[in-house]
């Protein structure tokens, strides 16, 4: 089995924190989406032998496809690669783009996972974050996708943010449960390079918030998701009735998975590829059939870095036996010792011999990370 993630690098504006490529030149998606069905054509061999389980539209901002480029995709998808008929297909969208009008459209091209951009519920985080809806387009998007038909339904949120108050954090956390979304994915602010955000940090016009505030805000998600009937089963991701994101969760497994699109990656087992960053250098690349890709062989001990790195993050966790088997009994063995160490401080708990992270670990999970690599 394997998965497809399809890169959509456009936007109508861009927020203030995002770091993920993205272009506001939306003249070009006539010429990208041209560009993704030759590179997909080019690398069908990629995941040839694979039943594609999972389809993923990220970007940028998807819903600003027409429902005809969304079509377009959709077939030439299904004719180059092997999808199950009850494939995960998400579609990233933004509130004010899911019109009832819109989400009949994408019901209608096969998509059955929505993931909502809603950030907050609050409107002056909103317009700090240059976010294009409000709190009350928010709202309606998800009451209006559960009723065009839409079942599974996650949505983001951040905290962290400048000012951000415990109450004002409860209070967008508490109207996300009160709404029918059975995923949720919730982030801390990260000051990315390059980034308005970071810009305003580095200049002292933007104040980080204190990092004991943080620290709050994230146990506060941890007891109210709870509360709400949600598990953890990553570090940021949380679901009712077993909702995991499958296509997300093939990540953190080590499934296959091609990446289409400008700054896509992909992963094959053996090997890791990515694409230019560059909608122009995208689009001459795939026209030339060279160049628009960087590719690196991983070698044993990459491999065993990315297991560690993915799988300590989940509800999964780390196996001795399964490491064991795959990189050899001396690294099982300093695994189990490692982790040893993190059962005794109350960081990790141990069962059948897989180690997990309790919540004492998992606010210094990047530690814990870095103790069990091999550098």
């Amino acid at each position: 089995m394997a998965g497809i993630y399809i890169h959509i690098p456009f936007c109508r504006q861009k927020c203030y924190y995002c770091d993920f490529y993205k272009t506001v030149n939306v003249t070009q998606t006539d010429s990208f989406i041209a560009a993704l069905k030759k590179e997909a054509a080019l690398r069908k061999a990629y995941i040839a032998k694979e039943k594609v389980k999972t389809i993923y539209f990220g970007g940028g901002t998807p819903s600003v496809l027409t429902g005809s480029q969304l079509s377009f995709i959709m077939k030439f998808l299904n004719y180059y690669f092997s999808v199950t008929p009850d494939a995960e297909i998400t579609f990233e969208a933004n509130p004010d783009d899911l019109t009832k009008e819109y989400l009949h459209v994408l019901k209608n091209e096969g998509i059955n996972r929505l993931s909502i951009g809603i950030q907050s519920f609050q409107d002056e985080f909103l317009k700090k974050m240059n976010r294009r809806h409000n709190a009350e387009h928010a709202i309606e998007s998800i009451e209006n996708a559960a009723s065009a038909g839409f079942s599974n339904l996650s949505a983001d949120l951040i905290y962290g943010l400048p000012g951000l108050t415990q109450q004002q954090w409860k209070m967008s956390l508490q109207q996300m449960f009160s709404l029918p979304v059975e995923h949720l994915s919730a982030y801390h602010l990260t000051y990315h390079e390059g980034t308005p955000f970071y810009t305003w940090l580095k200049k002292g016009t933007l104040k980080e918030l204190a990092e004991n505030e943080s620290v709050n805000q994230f146990n506060l998600l941890l007891d109210e998701t709870a509360k709400a009937g949600f598990e953890q089963y990553e570090i940021s991701n949380f679901a009712q009735n077993g909702m995991y994101s499958k296509h997300n969760s093939a990540y953190w497994t080590g499934e296959k998975y091609l990446g289409l699109g400008p700054s896509a990656h992909s992963f094959n087992g053996v090997s890791r590829r990515w694409n230019i960053a560059h909608v122009d250098g995208y689009l001459r690349g795939v026209e030339n059939e060279s160049g628009w890709f960087e590719e690196e062989q991983l070698s044993e001990k990459d491999k065993f870095n990315e297991y560690i790195l993915t799988r300590i993050r989940t509800k999964w966790g780390i196996s001795v036996r399964e490491i064991s088997e795959r990189f050899g009994n001396e690294i099982g063995k300093q695994v189990k010792t490692i982790a040893g160490k993190f059962l005794q401080s109350g960081k990790m708990i141990e069962n059948s011999g897989i180690y997990t992270l309790t919540r004492d670990g998992l606010f210094v999970s990047d530690d814990l990370m870095t103790d069990f690599m091999i550098i």
